[in-house]
């Protein structure tokens, strides 16, 4: 009798299936174990010949000779080119230390260190990359995207009254969700656009709008409808905060910021704080993105607000691919838009 026409026992499925995970889990501790294993080797190699060139001034024709000696003796083992040699030396030089192991990127592939390396940040900046990478299971290009568009300036620099409208240390995990400006390159978009353009093209490309947007935010809606006693009005599009336990509502804007958006995004805030937030979320926060702001009438719109709100900005001109790899500073690229109409989304 085969396997298949065994009477099988009721809880058979269930027992298999945590036997499955059980295997896959092992199977990716083993895998994390071996890669640590494997970064802390490098950097070990690393600091050697880092100390060598430093010391004894060796020069690119003793480490190549060096790699030729490695190769030969461990000739079934990949990654001892001189070229990478010199990778393992810059990555000891700019994680110091008695050991990497307490490091994030101690638990990155090599693959992802030597994008770090290759990008000249500084050690801030490596160590912010390499952490977020780690934290959010950033693919490798995910982190070069990341890089690219300087997600770390632009993260929490949003004009905001979080400071004044919600308790530290809320109000720094709430700062921390809104980013200046954001970064909508890959909407192929250029030139002028209608704000229903503009959503319905954030709409499409959803799964790169929540990676610009940043970890944790989750889609509840587009053009949410509320209905307030006969009074129609439509949030153009809302999110759920998975780690803060937040709404946040998110106003889009192709000109420049005026004053009476703030006053809108107020409103939008204490609607979705009334009708749709429960006892155990944080305060809803308004993020408004426009096409361009004068930070001072900024800071005056949002000085008196009862609402927890940021203003930022964003660009979206497409780029030719052989442009993107010299991308300058994401606020060189904000989009200097005329206003093109101060009509709201639903009205």
């Amino acid at each position: 009798m085969t396997s298949s026409r065994i009477a099988l026992p009721d809880d058979y499925g269930t027992t298999l299936q945590a036997l499955k995970d059980r295997v896959r889990e092992a199977r990716h501790r083993v895998q994390r174990t071996v890669n640590t294993q494997l970064i802390e080797l490098y950097w070990g190699m690393g600091r050697e010949v880092l100390a060598r060139q430093e010391q004894d001034g060796w020069g690119s024709k003793v480490i190549a000779r060096l790699a030729d000696d490695l190769r030969q003796e461990f000739p079934d083992m990949r990654g001892l080119s001189a070229r990478n040699l010199q990778y393992m030396a810059a990555f000891a030089r700019q994680w110091l230390g008695d050991s990497i192991a307490p490091q994030a990127v101690a638990q990155l592939p090599w693959g992802h260190i030597r994008t770090l390396l290759d990008k000249n940040l500084g050690p801030e900046a490596l160590r912010w990359y390499a952490a977020a990478a780690v934290e959010y299971g950033w693919s490798r290009n995910v982190l070069m995207n990341m890089i690219m568009n300087k997600s770390m300036e632009r993260t929490g620099t949003a004009s905001s009254n979080f400071t004044r409208s919600l308790p530290s240390p809320e109000s720094e995990l709430a700062q921390q969700a809104a980013k200046d400006p954001y970064a909508f390159e890959f909407l192929g978009l250029s030139g002028d656009v209608a704000e229903r353009d503009l959503e319905q093209a954030l709409m499409d490309r959803i799964v790169d709008t929540l990676r610009e947007l940043g970890p944790g935010f989750a889609f509840v809606g587009r053009q949410v409808h509320f209905d307030v006693e006969g009074d129609d009005f439509y949030i153009d599009l809302l999110f759920f905060h998975v780690e803060q336990l937040r709404y946040i509502v998110i106003e889009l804007k192709t000109g420049k910021f005026q004053p009476e958006y703030a006053g809108k995004l107020n409103f939008y805030v204490a609607l979705v704080d009334d009708k749709l937030r429960r006892e155990a979320h944080a305060d809803t926060i308004g993020i408004l993105i426009c096409g361009a702001k004068n930070d001072h009438t900024v800071r005056y719109a949002l000085g008196r607000s009862d609402s927890p709100m940021a203003v930022s900005t964003y660009s979206y001109e497409n780029l030719p691919a052989a442009e993107r790899q010299a991308l300058p500073a994401a606020d060189e690229l904000t989009a200097a838009f005329d206003q093109i109409g101060s009509r709201d989304i639903g009205e």
